[in-house]
């Protein structure tokens, strides 16, 4: 439709194209010219033909023929410009290839630098400070607590008492001071053992600190005990504390406690339990004899109120063993029996 409207216009311009041409029939017309400036001579020479061209619509090619008037121009640039794109250099890619990761030790050129180098820059006092703090937040952080593991009302045929079992730490992941007590009597009578010791722990294992102190008995008799024991999680989550004990009469005698702690619930938990003890050597003044000497083996259902606070109710069995038993029995007393367990275990 174009083309038709733009064919009149082309065919006023001819005579004054055909004349132009042949004034300059001698002229390389693959160029643009520009408009031929009239002679000042003649003051009708610029008159003479009106040129039109100037005038002229620029012809908009049909779309069947777009590319008409950049036949040979448009297309070796668009083969120049094809040719550019798609002339792509090939990309060189092993030197992003991963080499073998290095194995052995650093070489011995890693440690030829100082051994804080931001020293050099913000200062030796200041990178210290840093290094300090940055050390106390990630594990090196004193806390303490204070645990109540066992506070109950023990309930027998005739022989109803007491018994605690609590101890208490402060200090850190690697180090601490530990402090532990235990004991028992009978309601309405005096107490019938009665110990404290103070050790040291230290972590030899993520799961198992080694302990190292003293212990004294308060009852039935004042002794003094060099200790060295073990306390940490087994395997099958299972809590364990064994020791051995030197006391300062050369008695040796050791103690071996484990529990475990089986959800029901999230707050009702059942938990067995087991200590055993054992001597070196017969110790007359206590009522000991020589090798294993007493198992108490029980079951405790605890109700954690809150995680802090847990009342429980529990079964126990207490029996004497080997030599023990037969001074007990010797004795007059019972050597084994069954008790009915009311406690409490909390910590703060």
């Amino acid at each position: 439709m174009r083309f038709l409207l733009a064919a009149p216009l082309m065919l006023a311009a001819l005579p004054a194209a055909a004349q132009e041409h042949a004034g300059h029939a001698g002229m390389d017309h693959s160029q643009h010219q520009e408009p031929e400036a009239p002679n000042e001579g003649d003051e009708n020479a610029g008159h003479a033909m009106p040129d039109h061209s100037a005038h002229q619509m620029p012809e908009e090619p049909s779309g069947e023929d777009e590319h008409a008037g950049h036949d040979m121009t448009d297309h070796a640039e668009h083969d120049q410009h094809g040719s550019m794109q798609h002339e792509v250099p090939s990309m060189d890619h092993s030197a992003h290839q991963v080499g073998e990761v290095p194995k052995g030790p650093p070489p011995p050129e890693a440690y030829e630098g100082p051994q804080h180098a931001a020293d050099a820059i913000f200062g030796a006092d200041a990178m210290a400070e840093a290094r300090a703090a940055n050390h106390a937040t990630h594990g090196d952080m004193t806390f303490g607590t204070l645990m109540v593991e066992r506070l109950e009302a023990r309930i027998a045929d005739g022989e109803d008492g007491y018994l605690w079992d609590l101890q208490g730490w402060y200090g850190g992941d690697i180090d601490k001071f530990v402090l532990k007590s235990e004991g028992e009597g009978a309601f309405g009578g005096s107490i019938e053992d009665a110990e404290v010791q103070a050790l040291w722990g230290h972590a030899i294992g993520p799961f198992f600190d080694l302990q190292a102190g003293v212990r004294l008995d308060l009852e039935p008799e004042t002794r003094s005990h060099l200790v060295l024991g073990v306390q940490g999680l087994a395997p099958y989550m299972w809590h364990v504390d064994g020791a051995l004990f030197l006391s300062d009469r050369g008695d040796i005698t050791a103690r071996i406690e484990g529990e475990y702690d089986q959800k029901i619930t999230q707050r009702l938990i059942l938990q067995p339990r087991v200590e055993l003890e054992l001597s070196a050597q017969d110790i007359p003044e206590r009522a000991i004899g020589a090798g294993l000497t007493k198992i108490e083996p029980g079951l405790r259902l605890r109700y954690e109120i809150a995680r802090e606070f847990a009342p429980y109710v529990g079964v126990e069995y207490e029996a004497k063993l080997g030599e023990t038993a037969d001074i007990a029995k010797a004795a007059g007393e019972d050597p084994d029996g069954v008790k009915l367990l009311l406690g409490i275990r909390a910590w703060f």
